[in-house]
Protein backbone atom coordinates (compact mmCIF):
# COMPACT_ATOMS: atom_id res chain seq x y z
CA UNK A 1 0.00 0.00 0.00
CA UNK A 2 2.93 2.38 0.58
CA UNK A 3 3.14 3.20 -3.08
CA UNK A 4 -0.38 4.04 -3.88
CA UNK A 5 -0.29 7.96 -3.96
CA UNK A 6 -3.21 8.64 -1.40
CA UNK A 7 -4.23 12.38 -2.49
CA UNK A 8 -4.21 14.81 -5.39
CA UNK A 9 -0.84 16.52 -3.80
CA UNK A 10 1.10 13.33 -3.20
CA UNK A 11 -0.30 11.76 -7.23
CA UNK A 12 0.63 15.32 -8.64
CA UNK A 13 4.31 14.89 -7.57
CA UNK A 14 4.55 11.03 -7.94
CA UNK A 15 3.62 11.52 -11.55
CA UNK A 16 4.36 15.00 -12.60
CA UNK A 17 5.92 14.04 -15.83
CA UNK A 18 6.15 11.35 -18.39
CA UNK A 19 9.18 9.94 -17.30
CA UNK A 20 7.46 8.89 -14.31
CA UNK A 21 4.49 7.93 -15.49
CA UNK A 22 6.49 5.22 -18.17
CA UNK A 23 8.53 3.93 -15.15
CA UNK A 24 5.58 3.18 -13.34
CA UNK A 25 4.08 1.39 -16.50
CA UNK A 26 7.12 -0.43 -16.83
CA UNK A 27 7.08 -1.63 -13.49
CA UNK A 28 3.26 -2.88 -13.59
CA UNK A 29 3.70 -4.19 -16.95
CA UNK A 30 6.88 -5.95 -16.13
CA UNK A 31 7.26 -6.30 -12.27
CA UNK A 32 10.14 -9.00 -13.04
CA UNK A 33 11.59 -6.85 -15.65
CA UNK A 34 11.04 -6.70 -19.53
CA UNK A 35 9.68 -9.78 -21.01
CA UNK A 36 9.41 -9.29 -25.05
CA UNK A 37 6.23 -9.96 -26.13
CA UNK A 38 6.85 -11.40 -29.15
CA UNK A 39 9.58 -14.08 -28.20
CA UNK A 40 9.13 -13.94 -24.39
CA UNK A 41 13.10 -13.34 -24.36
CA UNK A 42 13.69 -11.01 -21.03
CA UNK A 43 16.52 -8.56 -21.79
CA UNK A 44 16.24 -5.90 -23.90
CA UNK A 45 17.65 -2.14 -24.33
CA UNK A 46 15.63 1.14 -23.71
CA UNK A 47 15.67 3.25 -27.14
CA UNK A 48 16.64 6.62 -27.24
CA UNK A 49 15.59 7.63 -30.28
CA UNK A 50 11.43 6.41 -29.18
CA UNK A 51 9.70 7.26 -26.00
CA UNK A 52 9.70 4.82 -23.15
CA UNK A 53 10.40 2.11 -25.56
CA UNK A 54 12.69 -1.34 -25.67
CA UNK A 55 14.55 -3.57 -28.27
CA UNK A 56 14.67 -7.11 -27.62
CA UNK A 57 17.65 -8.20 -27.53
CA UNK A 58 17.09 -11.10 -29.20
CA UNK A 59 14.30 -10.95 -31.66
CA UNK A 60 14.91 -7.08 -32.03
CA UNK A 61 11.23 -6.70 -31.75
CA UNK A 62 10.79 -2.69 -30.47
CA UNK A 63 8.09 -2.54 -27.64
CA UNK A 64 6.64 0.49 -25.81
CA UNK A 65 5.36 0.62 -22.41
CA UNK A 66 1.57 1.76 -23.76
CA UNK A 67 2.21 -0.89 -26.50
CA UNK A 68 -0.95 -3.77 -26.95
CA UNK A 69 -2.96 -2.49 -23.79
CA UNK A 70 -5.43 -0.32 -23.24
CA UNK A 71 -3.85 2.93 -23.94
CA UNK A 72 -2.35 1.39 -27.44
CA UNK A 73 -2.00 3.88 -30.09
CA UNK A 74 -3.29 7.09 -28.04
CA UNK A 75 -2.18 10.32 -28.85
CA UNK A 76 -3.33 11.74 -25.24
CA UNK A 77 -0.35 12.20 -22.83
CA UNK A 78 0.73 9.53 -20.27
CA UNK A 79 -0.13 11.64 -17.67
CA UNK A 80 -4.04 12.71 -18.69
CA UNK A 81 -4.23 8.67 -18.59
CA UNK A 82 -2.78 8.57 -15.03
CA UNK A 83 -5.34 11.23 -13.88
CA UNK A 84 -8.18 9.79 -15.91
CA UNK A 85 -7.31 6.86 -14.00
CA UNK A 86 -6.92 8.09 -10.93
CA UNK A 87 -9.82 10.28 -10.79
CA UNK A 88 -12.36 7.66 -12.28
CA UNK A 89 -10.96 5.05 -10.06
CA UNK A 90 -10.81 7.19 -6.20
CA UNK A 91 -13.62 9.55 -6.56
CA UNK A 92 -16.63 7.71 -5.00
CA UNK A 93 -19.12 8.47 -8.07
CA UNK A 94 -16.47 8.48 -10.89
CA UNK A 95 -16.10 10.94 -13.62
CA UNK A 96 -18.61 11.16 -16.88
CA UNK A 97 -16.58 12.02 -19.91
CA UNK A 98 -17.95 15.65 -19.90
CA UNK A 99 -16.06 16.24 -16.33
CA UNK A 100 -12.85 15.02 -17.17
CA UNK A 101 -12.89 17.10 -20.35
CA UNK A 102 -12.71 20.35 -18.48
CA UNK A 103 -11.04 18.72 -15.54
CA UNK A 104 -8.61 17.68 -17.77
CA UNK A 105 -8.28 20.67 -20.40
CA UNK A 106 -8.61 18.04 -23.13
CA UNK A 107 -9.42 19.19 -26.56
CA UNK A 108 -12.75 17.67 -27.34
CA UNK A 109 -15.32 15.73 -26.17
CA UNK A 110 -14.60 13.19 -28.19
CA UNK A 111 -11.27 12.47 -26.67
CA UNK A 112 -12.53 12.24 -23.24
CA UNK A 113 -15.41 9.92 -23.91
CA UNK A 114 -13.50 7.97 -25.31
CA UNK A 115 -10.96 7.88 -22.60
CA UNK A 116 -13.88 6.98 -19.82
CA UNK A 117 -14.96 4.32 -22.50
CA UNK A 118 -11.44 2.86 -22.58
CA UNK A 119 -10.92 2.59 -18.71
CA UNK A 120 -14.29 1.09 -18.13
CA UNK A 121 -12.63 -1.81 -20.21
CA UNK A 122 -10.15 -2.21 -17.54
CA UNK A 123 -12.14 -2.03 -14.73
CA UNK A 124 -13.17 -5.55 -15.61
CA UNK A 125 -10.13 -8.43 -14.53
CA UNK A 126 -10.04 -11.22 -17.21
CA UNK A 127 -9.73 -14.07 -14.43
CA UNK A 128 -11.68 -12.83 -11.01
CA UNK A 129 -13.41 -15.26 -9.43
CA UNK A 130 -16.93 -15.74 -9.11
CA UNK A 131 -19.09 -14.94 -6.07
CA UNK A 132 -18.63 -17.64 -3.00
CA UNK A 133 -20.79 -18.55 0.15
CA UNK A 134 -23.88 -17.15 0.63
CA UNK A 135 -25.07 -14.87 -1.96
CA UNK A 136 -28.00 -12.41 -2.53
CA UNK A 137 -29.60 -12.50 -6.07
CA UNK A 138 -32.36 -10.29 -7.39
CA UNK A 139 -33.34 -8.41 -10.88
CA UNK A 140 -34.35 -5.16 -11.46
CA UNK A 141 -35.27 -2.62 -13.75
CA UNK A 142 -33.35 0.71 -14.95
CA UNK A 143 -35.07 3.57 -16.49
CA UNK A 144 -33.36 4.74 -19.73
CA UNK A 145 -32.56 8.28 -21.47
CA UNK A 146 -33.87 8.80 -25.06
CA UNK A 147 -32.32 10.92 -27.72
CA UNK A 148 -34.39 13.98 -26.58
CA UNK A 149 -33.28 12.84 -23.30
CA UNK A 150 -36.52 12.56 -21.22
CA UNK A 151 -36.64 9.18 -18.62
CA UNK A 152 -38.57 6.45 -19.66
CA UNK A 153 -39.94 3.61 -17.97
CA UNK A 154 -43.11 1.15 -17.43
CA UNK A 155 -44.13 0.28 -13.73
CA UNK A 156 -43.46 -3.57 -12.06
CA UNK A 157 -42.16 -6.01 -14.03
CA UNK A 158 -42.71 -4.51 -17.22
CA UNK A 159 -40.23 -4.43 -19.86
CA UNK A 160 -41.59 -1.15 -21.25
CA UNK A 161 -39.21 1.53 -21.65
CA UNK A 162 -36.81 -0.43 -19.30
CA UNK A 163 -33.17 -1.51 -19.34
CA UNK A 164 -33.00 -4.77 -17.23
CA UNK A 165 -30.52 -6.12 -14.93
CA UNK A 166 -29.67 -8.48 -12.39
CA UNK A 167 -27.39 -8.54 -9.60
CA UNK A 168 -25.97 -10.51 -7.19
CA UNK A 169 -23.76 -9.84 -3.42
CA UNK A 170 -21.66 -11.92 -1.19
CA UNK A 171 -23.02 -11.36 2.55
CA UNK A 172 -20.08 -11.59 4.72
CA UNK A 173 -20.99 -12.06 8.18
CA UNK A 174 -23.54 -9.38 7.84
CA UNK A 175 -22.55 -6.63 5.88
CA UNK A 176 -22.06 -6.96 1.94
CA UNK A 177 -18.80 -8.43 0.06
CA UNK A 178 -18.31 -8.13 -4.04
CA UNK A 179 -21.00 -7.53 -5.90
CA UNK A 180 -21.92 -8.73 -9.80
CA UNK A 181 -24.35 -6.30 -12.22
CA UNK A 182 -25.11 -7.65 -15.63
CA UNK A 183 -27.63 -6.22 -18.06
CA UNK A 184 -30.11 -8.98 -19.25
CA UNK A 185 -32.59 -9.14 -21.80
CA UNK A 186 -35.55 -10.61 -19.72
CA UNK A 187 -36.67 -12.16 -16.59
CA UNK A 188 -36.62 -15.88 -17.54
CA UNK A 189 -35.36 -18.76 -16.15
CA UNK A 190 -32.40 -18.98 -19.29
CA UNK A 191 -31.60 -15.49 -18.67
CA UNK A 192 -30.80 -15.69 -14.68
CA UNK A 193 -29.63 -18.95 -14.73
CA UNK A 194 -27.10 -17.76 -17.73
CA UNK A 195 -26.35 -14.54 -14.62
CA UNK A 196 -25.86 -17.11 -12.43
CA UNK A 197 -23.60 -18.99 -13.57
CA UNK A 198 -21.25 -16.73 -15.13
CA UNK A 199 -21.12 -14.83 -12.03
CA UNK A 200 -21.33 -17.09 -8.39
CA UNK A 201 -19.28 -20.11 -7.95
CA UNK A 202 -20.82 -23.56 -7.93
CA UNK A 203 -21.62 -24.44 -4.32
CA UNK A 204 -22.96 -21.58 -3.24
CA UNK A 205 -26.34 -20.70 -1.76
CA UNK A 206 -28.32 -18.59 -3.65
CA UNK A 207 -31.06 -16.22 -1.54
CA UNK A 208 -33.57 -14.91 -3.70
CA UNK A 209 -37.48 -13.79 -3.21
CA UNK A 210 -39.08 -16.53 -4.67
CA UNK A 211 -39.37 -15.42 -8.26
CA UNK A 212 -40.65 -18.64 -10.22
CA UNK A 213 -37.61 -18.15 -12.90
CA UNK A 214 -34.97 -19.50 -10.15
CA UNK A 215 -35.31 -22.75 -9.28
CA UNK A 216 -32.87 -25.00 -11.35
CA UNK A 217 -30.35 -22.76 -11.35
CA UNK A 218 -27.13 -24.74 -12.29
CA UNK A 219 -24.48 -25.68 -9.66
CA UNK A 220 -25.88 -23.52 -6.76
CA UNK A 221 -28.61 -24.16 -3.57
CA UNK A 222 -31.41 -22.24 -3.82
CA UNK A 223 -33.05 -20.65 -1.39
CA UNK A 224 -36.00 -18.94 -2.07
CA UNK A 225 -37.81 -16.73 0.57
CA UNK A 226 -40.78 -15.72 -1.40
CA UNK A 227 -41.99 -11.94 -0.63
CA UNK A 228 -45.69 -12.06 -1.08
CA UNK A 229 -46.87 -8.94 1.61
CA UNK A 230 -43.08 -8.17 3.05
CA UNK A 231 -41.44 -5.56 1.42
CA UNK A 232 -38.60 -6.58 -0.94
CA UNK A 233 -35.93 -5.40 0.78
CA UNK A 234 -36.40 -6.96 4.00
CA UNK A 235 -36.03 -10.05 2.62
CA UNK A 236 -32.78 -9.10 0.44
CA UNK A 237 -31.79 -6.05 1.92
CA UNK A 238 -28.16 -5.52 0.60
CA UNK A 239 -29.22 -6.42 -2.95
CA UNK A 240 -31.94 -3.77 -2.81
CA UNK A 241 -29.23 -1.43 -1.31
CA UNK A 242 -26.71 -1.81 -4.23
CA UNK A 243 -29.85 -1.36 -6.86
CA UNK A 244 -30.87 1.96 -5.28
CA UNK A 245 -27.49 3.08 -5.18
CA UNK A 246 -26.48 1.93 -8.68
CA UNK A 247 -29.68 4.11 -9.86
CA UNK A 248 -28.53 6.76 -7.28
CA UNK A 249 -25.44 7.31 -9.12
CA UNK A 250 -26.67 6.27 -12.85
CA UNK A 251 -28.57 9.95 -12.16
CA UNK A 252 -26.08 12.16 -10.18
CA UNK A 253 -23.09 11.07 -12.48
CA UNK A 254 -25.04 11.03 -16.21
CA UNK A 255 -28.42 12.09 -15.29
CA UNK A 256 -29.70 8.44 -16.75
CA UNK A 257 -27.88 5.80 -18.77
CA UNK A 258 -28.73 5.02 -21.81
CA UNK A 259 -29.33 1.74 -23.52
CA UNK A 260 -26.58 1.13 -25.34
CA UNK A 261 -23.48 1.02 -23.36
CA UNK A 262 -25.35 -0.08 -20.11
CA UNK A 263 -22.48 -2.85 -19.12
CA UNK A 264 -19.78 -0.38 -19.46
CA UNK A 265 -21.47 1.89 -16.77
CA UNK A 266 -22.43 -1.39 -14.45
CA UNK A 267 -18.75 -2.56 -14.56
CA UNK A 268 -17.83 0.93 -13.79
CA UNK A 269 -20.12 0.98 -10.66
CA UNK A 270 -18.96 -2.26 -9.76
CA UNK A 271 -15.55 -2.04 -9.80
CA UNK A 272 -15.55 0.91 -7.38
CA UNK A 273 -18.05 -0.63 -5.12
CA UNK A 274 -16.11 -3.88 -4.84
CA UNK A 275 -13.05 -1.35 -3.75
CA UNK A 276 -14.44 0.94 -1.83
CA UNK A 277 -12.47 0.19 1.38
CA UNK A 278 -9.35 0.73 -0.81
CA UNK A 279 -10.16 3.52 -3.61
CA UNK A 280 -6.67 4.26 -4.12
CA UNK A 281 -5.40 0.90 -4.44
CA UNK A 282 -7.92 0.68 -7.11
CA UNK A 283 -5.87 2.95 -9.18
CA UNK A 284 -2.96 0.44 -9.24
CA UNK A 285 -5.66 -2.28 -10.05
CA UNK A 286 -7.08 -0.27 -12.98
CA UNK A 287 -3.57 0.20 -14.35
CA UNK A 288 -2.26 -3.23 -14.40
CA UNK A 289 -5.61 -4.50 -15.94
CA UNK A 290 -4.73 -1.93 -18.15
CA UNK A 291 -1.73 -3.35 -19.06
CA UNK A 292 -3.08 -6.91 -19.09
CA UNK A 293 -6.03 -6.51 -21.16
CA UNK A 294 -6.23 -6.23 -25.40
CA UNK A 295 -6.79 -2.69 -27.07
CA UNK A 296 -10.15 -1.49 -28.71
CA UNK A 297 -10.31 0.56 -31.09
CA UNK A 298 -13.01 3.84 -31.16
CA UNK A 299 -15.57 2.04 -34.01
CA UNK A 300 -15.40 -1.06 -31.43
CA UNK A 301 -16.29 1.02 -28.41
CA UNK A 302 -19.06 2.74 -30.24
CA UNK A 303 -20.79 -0.70 -31.69
CA UNK A 304 -23.66 -0.93 -29.45
CA UNK A 305 -23.29 -4.31 -26.72
CA UNK A 306 -25.33 -6.97 -27.62
CA UNK A 307 -29.38 -6.92 -26.55
CA UNK A 308 -29.17 -8.06 -22.59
Amino acid sequence: MADFPRSLLEFQQRFADEAGCAAYLAQTRWPDGFVCPECGHGKAWQLDTKAWTYECAQCRRQTSVTAGTVMHGSKLSLTVWFWGAYLMATHSNGMSARQLWRQLGLGSYKSAWLLCAKLRRAMVAPDRSPLSGLIEVDETAVTYRTRNDPLDGGQGRSHDGKMLVAGAVEIVGNRPGRVRLASIKDYAADSLHAFIQANIAEGATAKTDGWSSYPGAPGVTHEPHVVGNIAAHIVLPWIHRIFANAKTWSLGVYHGLRRKHLQAYLDEFVFRFNRRRSPHAAFRTLLSIGTAIKPATYNMLIAPEAKG
